[in-house]
């Protein structure tokens, strides 16, 4: 298998990727940034469309000037660029704007037309809290088992949907792990669902940056009810996510909530909804955050999605052969860089000895690379990951309510976006080879309240880097 395969570079692409960093020895460094599965920097096209608008920002729906109208437009505009995007039809699905794919799943857990006999949601071990949580609040949840490795259980799952066949309202289950990167087979299990009249959403905010997302008509038994992404892991950091799905779910009932831009008429004794999705946008939108949506999607789609998926997976490829060369470090999830075509680029990993909070401060504080560690929302699946038993589990959750954090499970996460590079990946495999050997310089402190660390006696003074006091 070829190392370094690919030999393009889409960091010209993107805001801020030159960027440099203070680091602890009084020098500066370009930052490398592989937290991708947190956030993502903004594309120019995104940056350069949001400066365009801004000319013209103004209230969206019902305004008679330019201005507004021209808003309004842009607005309409981005929605349809978003269902085209996830091939969703238009006449049986509508497209609702949201903050982040958080707030669509909490937002589809309280519309979603459960009844008595169909309330049961099967979700997984391996969720993101975001599609975990929501349905615990809301209906009977029942969670799908996982192999050894982390992966769902398709058997598991299978028997589940034939076992409660009648009681299953809805499958919630993510596109990818925003852990171990695994993707999951959503066609196969959306075709499950419907085999005993259930429904399906996709939390795709992972999937959704690095592969085609295709809905399928709604004939198909293949088809997904609903999908949610969001923009701040889209490369378009502006505050706007999307809950795609089925018309007829939000046409019926009362929105969650309730406002302006929500009905078509109000008297003292009567309240006429507004259709979908007007009555689940209450209040001024955040058309801003639409049109970066809209705008990140164009230039992904001019990139290519395939073409998208085939830097990612030569990046995680590399990386995985070259973090295997590190003394004492361990990969969770699929270790084989052969299989990095089918898996998204992010890798969770371990060194002995090292606490995972202590690796991420240094990786950050020496050597200018931030990546993430702890959980990652995503509380069960580390547990399941790192082979806790049930009293172990229960001894550090009586620790952590306790107000003692300093050995709280959870692992050091790596994960690249487009604009990551080989170079990026040396950098880390770097670092980790002298971590791995003690070769650090700082003395670092922890705080038992958090389980981070920092280095003693040295603080970076943000406002030399951005202040909201000083506008030029």
């Amino acid at each position: 298998m070829p190392i370094k395969s690919s030999n393009l570079s889409y960091a010209h692409l993107f805001s801020g990727v030159d960027a440099t960093v203070p680091l602890l020895d009084g020098s500066e460094r370009k930052y490398i940034s592989l937290d991708n599965a947190a956030s993502t920097p903004a594309l120019k096209t995104v940056q350069h469309a949001v400066n365009n608008f801004l000319t013209y920002y103004s209230s969206v729906h019902r305004g008679t000037g330019f201005k507004s109208q021209i808003s309004t437009h842009a607005y309409e505009n981005a929605r349809e660029i978003v269902i085209q995007f996830v091939s969703a039809d238009p006449e049986t699905n509508v497209c609702i704007f949201v903050k982040n794919t958080t707030e669509a799943i909490n937002k589809l857990a309280r519309r979603f037309p459960f009844t008595n006999d169909r309330n049961i949601v099967l979700s997984s071990g391996m969720e993101h809290h975001s599609n975990d949580l929501p349905w615990r609040t809301n209906a009977n949840t029942i969670h799908i088992g996982l192999t050894q490795d982390g992966q769902l259980d398709i058997l598991d799952i299978e028997a589940k949907i034939e076992q409660y066949a009648n009681q299953v309202a809805l499958v919630a289950i993510t596109g990818a792990s925003n852990v171990t990167g695994y993707i999951n087979p959503i066609h196969h299990l959306a075709e499950c669902a419907h085999a005993v009249g259930a429904q399906i959403v996709v939390d795709c905010a992972q999937l959704a940056p690095h592969r085609k997302i295709d809905m399928l008509p709604p004939d198909n038994p293949k088809h997904f009810d609903y999908v949610a992404i969001s923009g701040h892991k889209m490369y378009a950091p502006l505050g706007t996510g999307a809950l795609i799905g089925r018309r007829d779910t939000f046409e019926r009932g009362d929105p969650d909530l309730t406002g302006g831009g929500t009905v078509e008429i109000v008297t003292l004794d009567e309240v006429v909804w507004a259709d979908p999705p007007d009555r689940e946008e209450a209040g001024s939108p955040n058309t801003v955050g639409a049109v970066a949506l809209a705008a990140a999607i164009k230039q992904l789609e001019a990139l290519g999605m395939d073409n998208v998926a085939q830097h990612e997976a030569d990046l995680t490829a590399y990386a995985l052969i070259k973090l295997a060369e590190v003394p004492g470090l361990k990969i969770f999830g699929d270790k084989n860089p052969k299989n990095a075509n089918e898996r998204l680029g992010v890798i969770p990993l371990k060194i002995d000895t090292i606490p995972h909070f202590l690796v991420a401060a240094i990786l950050g504080y020496e050597f200018g690379i931030g990546v993430r560690s702890g959980c990652f929302c995503a509380h069960p699946y580390i547990l399941h990951l790192l082979e806790l038993t049930s009293s172990e589990a229960e001894a550090v959750r009586d620790t952590m309510l306790a107000g003692d954090k300093s050995d709280m499970p959870g692992l050091v996460r790596a994960s690249f976006g487009l604009y990551n590079t080989f170079e990026d990946i040396d950098a880390l495999v770097e670092a980790l080879h002298k971590i791995s050997k003690g070769d650090y310089t700082g003395e670092y402190v922890q705080d038992d309240s958090t389980g981070e660390f920092t280095p003693k006696g040295w603080q970076p003074i943000y406002d030399d880097y951005f202040s909201l006091s000083v506008l030029e």
